[in-house]
């Protein structure tokens, strides 16, 4: 009688009696929705402290050399994400979280006994490692759990989570370091965020790949093997819509890596305070995070194009209206209009390439996407720092907001709508 029982128990937790939708998976997408914010809260303790850092604490006088570890942060992190999925298909998608969550770990303890210049960078790397691991996973996990109808929600709830916890903790550094200066005490937020992140990690979430394989079962459209290297050139160049895409975060993620590491400096550099830039720093990624909630769903109902392409251009306008104002209060409306339109831009982009792939490569799109978005950071904060170094950090605003604007347009051409959510890609016969 007990050999039966044990035999019966594994059939309970098979793949038939898996369901897809938010509504009957919502305790561990609520899970991941946690995780995913201590995930954001990890680069939310650098946002507002490290650039200053770098040139109070370390008296870098080159705008290149400081933002030079979010090149180290971008680069890195981008070619994470371009093996996340691989090692998402063949591995699991718990074990790829948990370990971006233990390359994290350390990441804190550098940067609070960091002697040189060169210890933040290498924390950044490590940083990106996490990101592209961890912020990935969370992402594929949500969009598995919930299946091809509420895709937009799905990654609009993700974002949500990220980029609140990337807002408040930005806010809460700037604060903590008014009072007791940039280091140590800012940083003691990431060694938390990298314990909880860690153990929830591996004692609670379950991993999804039964999800996608009911998924996979049930698409009416058969998808043939297809390789990595094919997976690469859709989404980058083959397809339209997945091109589209690809630049848009890329640019995205640009001007991004451009304000985090630019903003602090060219905000200091007419008296403001650590504790008012860490407010200006929470305003942008704070709108970004909780909009998505709102956004995301409405990319289901509209979409993806137009928010899209709206949302780049309301980037464009953020930044154009901070680079050419000199007081407090403009500043921090250009932030409040750079939050929106990223807002509009992030969860749609996802659900655009999740739209336009099919399920059985879907992780591999995903990863590919997001190597190119968050590419961004690098050339946005390499490209912004010479630029700034030869004509000034208002005219290396201004260039990233001219190109965010092109971005927007490339979109409106080359994308076609609509994109149905049950729709596989058919570039590989185009």
């Amino acid at each position: 009688m007990i050999l039966p029982d044990a035999n019966a128990r594994p059939q309970l937790q098979s793949v038939p009696t898996v369901r897809l939708g938010l509504k009957e998976n919502w305790p561990q997408f609520s899970l991941l929705v946690l995780v995913n914010a201590f995930v954001g809260g990890m680069v939310g303790s650098e946002r507002t402290v490290v650039p200053l850092i770098g040139a109070e604490e370390f008296g870098i006088a080159s705008t290149t050399l400081i933002v030079s570890f979010i090149v180290s942060f971008g680069v890195v992190k981008a070619f994470a994400n371009l093996v996340s999925g691989q090692l998402a298909d063949i591995w699991g998608r718990k074990r790829v979280l948990v370990l971006g969550w233990l390359v994290g770990l350390p990441v804190p303890f550098m940067i609070i006994w960091a002697p040189s210049w060169e210890w933040i960078i290498a924390a950044n790397a490590l940083l990106g490692i996490n990101q592209g691991l961890a912020w990935s996973m969370t992402v594929i996990m949500k969009i598995d759990l919930v299946g091809p109808k509420s895709r937009g929600l799905a990654v609009g709830l993700n974002e949500f989570a990220g980029y609140l916890a990337v807002g408040a903790t930005a806010f809460l550094t700037g604060y903590l370091a008014s009072r007791y200066g940039l280091r140590p005490a800012p940083i003691y937020l990431g060694v938390a965020y990298a314990g909880l992140g860690t153990v929830l990690s591996v004692l609670m979430v379950r991993d999804t790949r039964d999800h996608v394989r009911l998924e996979v079962s049930s698409n009416a459209e058969e998808a043939a093997p297809i390789s990595f290297r094919e997976v690469f050139a859709l989404t980058s160049f083959r397809d339209r819509n997945l091109f589209a895409a690809s630049q848009a975060g890329l640019v995205n993620n640009l001007n991004d890596g451009m304000s985090w590491g630019i903003f602090p400096l060219f905000f200091a550099a007419f008296g403001l305070g650590v504790e008012r830039i860490g407010i200006l720093k929470a305003a942008y990624p704070a709108t970004w995070g909780s909009l998505q909630i709102v956004t995301g769903p409405l990319s289901d109902r509209w979409g993806r194009k137009g928010l899209i392409v709206a949302g780049m251009w309301i980037q464009a306008a953020g930044l154009l209206l901070t680079a050419a104002t000199r007081q407090f209060e403009w500043w921090l409306a250009g932030s409040l209009l750079l939050g929106l339109g990223t807002a509009m831009v992030y969860p749609a982009l996802i659900a655009a390439v999740s739209d336009a792939s099919h399920p059985s490569w879907r992780a591999r799109s995903l990863s590919v996407y997001r190597f190119w978005r968050d590419l961004g950071y690098a050339i946005g904060a390499l490209s912004a720092g010479l630029i700034a170094d030869r004509f000034g950090l208002a005219v290396a605003i201004f260039s990233i907001a001219a190109l965010t604007f092109f971005s927007g347009a490339v979109v409106a051409v080359f994308m076609r709508e609509p994109i149905t959510p049950t729709r596989s890609c058919r570039a590989a016969s185009r």
